[in-house]
């Protein structure tokens, strides 16, 4: 039961930080040479919550920090919504199967957080090319997207590298004084 208790209050944290980031990146002009282009901040929270705590909390804190971001906002349901949403669930489902080969040695959490990066900016022209019924979008955005996803993911993985290791102190250290609390 504790456990339990411990590990929803640590994602409600993780979900709040992730709409934060989320929000606020989404309301900053970014000088990028493509419109519409992040860093994917967020990103990192979902990526930390998938090495914390597994695929389904990692799917957990992306879902909602695009319908809460969105909520908050003003762009749910809209396009834009529907764009972050395709691109956080494929995203999460990339990175989630990327941590299994991670975990075996065969990649790092760079690499992994570059693949999440890639898979959104995918799943995103996708989706918009879909809706705009252009393939043409495809062909000459996706490129571009792709070799933006190198940098960004990078700056992401190497910022979840650091905050995975004080993240995991601090929770060791919370679930220490929290089980003497108890007792």
């Amino acid at each position: 039961m504790k456990g339990n208790l411990f590990k929803m209050t640590n994602l409600a944290v993780l979900i709040t930080f992730a709409v934060v980031i989320h929000t606020v990146e989404a309301a900053l002009p970014l000088p990028m040479p493509v419109p519409g282009v992040r860093l994917g901040l967020a990103n990192m929270i979902t990526l930390l919550a998938i090495l914390l705590y597994g695929a389904r909390s990692g799917f957990l804190v992306a879902v909602l920090r695009t319908v809460v971001g969105s909520l908050i906002g003003g762009t749910f349901l809209g396009f834009g919504f529907w764009l972050s949403l395709a691109g956080g669930v494929t995203c999460t489902a990339v990175m989630s199967l990327a941590v299994l080969f991670m975990e075996k040695g065969y990649c790092s959490i760079i690499s992994v957080s570059v693949l999440g990066a890639a898979s959104h900016n995918l799943a995103q022209i996708a989706v918009a090319a879909a809706v705009v019924g252009s393939a043409a979008l495809l062909q000459g955005y996706l490129p571009l997207l792709l070799l933006l996803a190198v940098p960004t993911g990078f700056f992401t993985g190497l910022a979840t590298f650091y905050l995975e290791g004080v993240t995991r102190r601090a929770l060791r250290q919370a679930g220490e004084s929290g089980a003497a609390g108890w007792s």
